[in-house]
């Protein structure tokens, strides 16, 4: 294994839902450079390197203990149900506040859903915002006044500490990773190979009223993709409506609906991703990725893009042409 792969360790407490212990394995463990080689070895420990109880009828066998967790870039914490009755520091299970010890002060640390309380429990998240479940939002809240809940969204980064809310939230979470270390390319072709949504902003709506249209007939994908090959456009909400052949007010409810954001959040978002993936991948001059992807001008390709990921379009080809 190449020096210079990242190594990721899965923190598997008892309770873990199998689902959830699955997803750094298998997200991080197809993502690779362009010759083929691994970016990420990704193991799996314990606090005590014994079998694990899942929340399925099986339990699982790991070959590591908790002092993997030194060795560790970044931790990974899936979600035990049991974790939402974690009430505070006194809560927490000794074996795993043992475990949780031996993290580094500089590891990043990745909790999927209500991975979220123990992390709060041993005093990460203080002062610092996170999701998790939003079936479990107000009980958080009311537990860890000192963490600014983000109830409905499904991830947020703070740089060390990363959290998510349920199940395929995670999935979103671990992508976000691989792109902010590796850049979409790399993202997209683990995406690819999973078969799952390549991109989902954190911002995005946890809760989506129908995530899959009864009547596609009736639905916006069709729109959707028609936008998707026309971003370089001015398109505006009622170009939108009208190729849908709805008004704007039923376009607009049904997109939300759909989605989980509005049309314009929505497009900016496809912008985003179309000039990131341009200034990775070609020398066009940031002028020109701004007309491509749709933003028109360089100020406000720049306003965006540093709206959504915190940097500038020249200091994001030279993290990622690097």
């Amino acid at each position: 294994m190449p020096a210079a792969v990242h190594r990721v360790v899965v923190l598997a407490l008892d309770g873990v839902i199998p689902f959830e212990l699955s997803l750094a394995s298998r997200l991080f463990g197809v993502a690779a450079d362009a010759d083929g080689q691994p970016l990420y070895q990704v193991v799996t420990c314990s606090p005590d390197g014994r079998p694990v109880r899942t929340a399925a009828d099986f339990s699982i066998t790991v070959e590591r203990d908790a002092s993997a967790l030194a060795e560790a870039d970044t931790v990974v914490i899936p979600a035990a149900e049991q974790f939402a009755e974690i009430t505070g520091p006194d809560a927490l299970p000794r074996r795993m506040a043992e475990a949780l010890s031996r993290v580094g002060p500089d590891t990043r640390i990745v909790g999927i859903c209500v991975a979220t309380f123990v992390l709060a429990a041993a005093g990460l998240l203080d002062g610092r915002p996170a999701a998790t479940h939003w079936h479990h939002s107000a009980r958080f809240r009311r537990l860890y006044p000192e963490v600014e809940l983000a109830p409905d969204v499904l991830f947020v980064d703070t740089g060390r500490v990363l959290t998510s809310a349920g199940a395929a939230a995670g999935i979103d979470l671990i992508l976000h990773v691989i792109r902010k270390d590796h850049g979409s390319a790399v993202a997209n072709h683990v995406a690819r190979r999973c078969v799952v949504p390549p991109q989902r902003e954190g911002g995005q709506a946890q809760y989506v009223e129908r995530p899959v249209p009864q009547d596609s007939a009736n639905g916006t994908s069709a729109t959707r993709a028609w936008a998707l090959d026309r971003l370089h456009e001015p398109l505006q909400l009622a170009d939108l409506a009208r190729h849908a052949d709805m008004s704007r007010r039923t376009f607009t409810r049904r997109f939300r609906a759909e989605v989980g954001l509005s049309p314009g959040q929505w497009l900016t978002q496809q912008r985003v991703e179309l000039a990131r993936q341009l200034l990775e991948s070609s020398d066009l001059p940031v002028s020109r990725v701004a007309e491509r992807a749709g933003f028109g001008t360089d100020a406000a390709l720049r306003q965006n893009l540093h709206a959504a990921i915190g940097v500038s379009p020249g200091a994001y080809r030279r993290t990622f042409r690097a």
